[in-house]
């Protein structure tokens, strides 16, 4: 039996009810697709997933990626190479390449349905699966000679990496040692150590593209000394993408991990004994910038995967509530003579199934909004509007924190909080998935930024570098939605007040920020709480979109019967549920923060 069950009806009701992503399908960009169809793509990979990927999730994880420090190859485990020949021979593929190397143009919204499935089931070959995303960015940001890099990248299926983090230099990218040194024949030679590289190599490819941030002679100090280099694990024709000699990259070691045993995480030496040959992309020295279009493509990815764990674990939580039997009703918890029942009749277990599900659909309500924004920027830059576009970017910008930061630490915690809890001792256990879910899921709060950085990002990049506008304007429209009224009175009213404590967080954030201008220790009054003004936020959004989908419950439900009677019904409890227990600590966060002061930076080391 899968340990995946993919939740489709949930996601037909967000792309199609909640976000009328039908009325973007069949016009301009997406003319080759209508509601059936996209619905068919779905339902084609939920049969994928359920049943190839997922076949080999637990001996991924059990046997996982061996080294060959002889050859520094990376072996994987046959199961896992025929679930992703199974993904790759499906073709779906076509959905990250770009479309004048084969790709299929969809809307991002019905892309990132489909890749939560993927994610949910079997993570590793999504992540394996990158290089096509990679290829995409070669075509786009790369030369003419560069593009044709593109086209063996998805031609022959290499696979690619995305280099940043150095043992020295983690979150502090800026900080990097490792060089390039132009060559005469308009090559670059680099040297340096890359640590963490995810799926930095697999024995299913016949090369890897590896994307390398390295800085140039002559380049200066931080982040914008910074160039970006196509690293090829073998050199190769560039007219047939004929494979040539090794090339000096090389995985020297591969981290011992607590979970995603599937996905090797690297150690990579550049140059150490021969030349690692590298080309500069697209001829700039725009590295950040360059690979920013690669990292906004991970943390939706990341929180996508986040989310689609954490929807797994609820449903093998639902699943074994259902059938477990223990314990007697509360009701009549004195009659020792009283019949066994399931523990879904147990309160706790039952509140906890709630929180697990309204979570789960809200936070997949997020990663599809903001999906159906990224629909909306394609759109724009399509028709040539470009004010629409700058205001659909920024607004993507904002939400990519909350769906990465907020997204992977309510997944994570919940997945051991909750849904691992709801099987008790036995959830423990390997008997379960459940256990892998926990393992694999804490990476998520990791890689591509720690939640902390998340929510630095999202405070000064997000809200005080854009002026606060993008946030303002999510606010208006939270706030239009609740103000119309219309059925779950309370709840919207309680939006509101949540909103207010919001904004008052904000402006005493913005305060200390520009008080330290004057008076420097300040902005550790910041530091100390832009994590849980980005929690917030998830939770306004997340309680925003739960309350919509509830008012579509509302109108369907009088004439629904069977199973979408209850679908329903679950509808406008969740949002009910998520509300009252969830909106009324956005009141206490806005008292912890307005009584934040700096004394805790202050104590001595010694005192920790």
């Amino acid at each position: 039996m899968s340990h995946y069950s993919a939740n489709l009806r949930d996601i037909e009701f967000c792309l199609f009810d909640l976000l009328g992503r039908e009325k973007v399908m069949g016009t301009s960009l997406y003319s080759d697709l209508d509601r059936d169809t996209a619905m068919g793509m779905l339902e084609e990979m939920k049969r994928l997933c359920e049943n190839d990927l997922a076949e080999s999730f637990v001996e991924g994880d059990r046997v996982g990626a061996v080294l060959n420090k002889e050859t520094g190859n990376v072996n994987l485990p046959a199961s896992f190479i025929k679930s992703y020949k199974a993904y790759v021979d499906g073709e779906w593929w076509r959905l990250d390449a770009p479309v004048e190397l084969g790709g299929m143009k969809i809307p991002p919204s019905v892309r990132w349905a489909i890749a939560e499935m993927v994610l949910g089931s079997n993570p590793g070959v999504h992540l394996y699966a990158s290089g096509y995303s990679f290829a995409h960015v070669a075509y786009v940001l790369g030369t003419p000679e560069q593009k044709k890099i593109a086209k063996h990248m998805v031609e022959k299926h290499w696979g690619a990496t995305m280099q940043l983090t150095e043992p020295d230099a983690g979150s502090d990218v800026g900080a990097g040692r490792s060089k390039a040194v132009a060559q005469p024949d308009g090559t670059w030679h680099i040297t340096g150590t890359k640590r963490y590289i995810t799926s930095g190599d697999a024995d299913f490819y016949d090369n890897v593209m590896h994307f390398v941030l390295a800085r140039r002679e002559g380049g200066g100090p931080g982040t914008k000394g910074l160039s970006l280099f196509l690293i090829p694990k073998f050199m190769f024709d560039f007219e047939t993408g004929e494979l040539g000699k090794r090339n000096g990259v090389f995985v020297t070691s591969l981290e011992d991990k607590m979970g995603l045993n599937i996905s090797a995480t690297c150690e990579v030496q550049l140059g150490e004994h021969e030349p690692a040959v590298g080309y500069l992309l697209g001829e700039v020295h725009e590295g950040i910038a360059q690979m920013f279009k690669v990292i906004e493509f991970a943390r939706m990815m990341v929180g996508t995967k986040a989310i689609a764990t954490l929807s797994a674990g609820y449903q093998q939580a639902l699943s074994y509530a259902k059938e477990r039997v223990q314990g007697g009703d509360m009701k009549v918890m004195n009659d020792k003579a009283s019949p066994r029942v399931t523990i879904i009749k147990h309160p706790d277990v039952r509140r906890s199934l709630m929180v697990q599900k309204s979570y789960s659909e809200g936070m997949r309500a997020l990663v599809l909004y903001t999906a159906s924004i990224q629909d909306e920027i394609e759109l724009a830059e399509k028709a040539g509007d470009k004010d629409r576009s700058a205001d659909m970017i920024a607004r993507n910008d904002l939400l990519l924190p909350v769906v990465k930061g907020y997204g992977s630490e309510k997944s994570w915690t919940l997945l051991g909080t909750e849904s691992l809890q709801t099987f008790g001792g036995a959830g423990f256990t390997r008997d379960w998935p459940i256990e892998q879910y926990v393992r694999d899921a804490k990476i998520d709060t990791l890689y591509e930024g720690t939640t902390a950085i998340q929510g630095l990002d999202f405070f000064f990049r997000k809200i005080v570098k854009d002026g606060g506008r993008a946030l303002g304007l999510l606010g208006k429209e939270i706030k239009a939605f609740a103000d119309a009224g219309g059925s779950n009175a309370a709840e919207k009213s309680a939006l509101l007040k949540a909103l207010d404590d919001l904004n008052a967080i904000v402006a005493v954030l913005v305060g200390h920020a520009m008080e330290s201008q004057s008076d420097a220790v300040k902005i550790y009054q910041v530091g100390l709480n832009t994590s849980r003004c980005l929690m917030a936020v998830g939770d306004i959004i997340t309680s925003w979109l739960l309350l919509r989908q509830a008012d579509i419950a509302v109108e369907k439900l009088p004439t629904a019967t069977g199973k979408d009677k209850d679908f329903y019904t679950g509808k406008i409890a969740a949002a009910q549920f998520f509300i009252k227990n969830y909106l009324p600590h956005i009141s206490a966060d806005r008292a912890i923060v307005e009584a934040t002061d700096g004394s805790i930076m202050e104590l001595p080391e010694s005192a920790f």
